[in-house]
């Protein structure tokens, strides 16, 4: 009983780490989540940090690690040009402790 509670605990937390493995798609009908980057921290749904090492990112904390193919992605997501057409906006932080949530109810975009 306790290796099946120790397997399940460990599964969660490695799906929860893929939660934040990203790629950039080309086209808007590729994509989960349509993204815009806004100019001020106060308008985001989410402070995103991006991570160098995909080991880095951890749950769904918006540290996000950039991978190089689409296959290796938990969520494939595009850059709108334009607020009103995004699910999600977020805004890129400098240091790795002010990333996460602003809006709580968009959390499920990136599960």
């Amino acid at each position: 009983m306790k290796k099946i509670l120790v397997l399940t605990t460990m599964l969660f937390a490695f799906g929860a780490v893929k939660a934040q493995k990203v790629f950039s798609v080309d086209y808007e009908n590729q994509a989960d989540v349509k993204v815009f980057v806004v100019d001020y921290e106060n308008q985001a749904d989410l402070k995103v940090f991006k991570v160098k090492y995909e080991n880095q990112a951890i749950a769904n904390e918006g540290k996000w690690f950039f991978t190089d193919y689409s296959n290796q992605a938990k969520k494939k997501i595009f850059f709108v040009q334009y607020e009103n057409q995004a699910n999600l906006k977020i805004f890129f932080v400098q240091y790795e402790n002010q990333a996460g949530w602003r809006n709580a109810s968009k959390k499920s975009l990136m599960y």
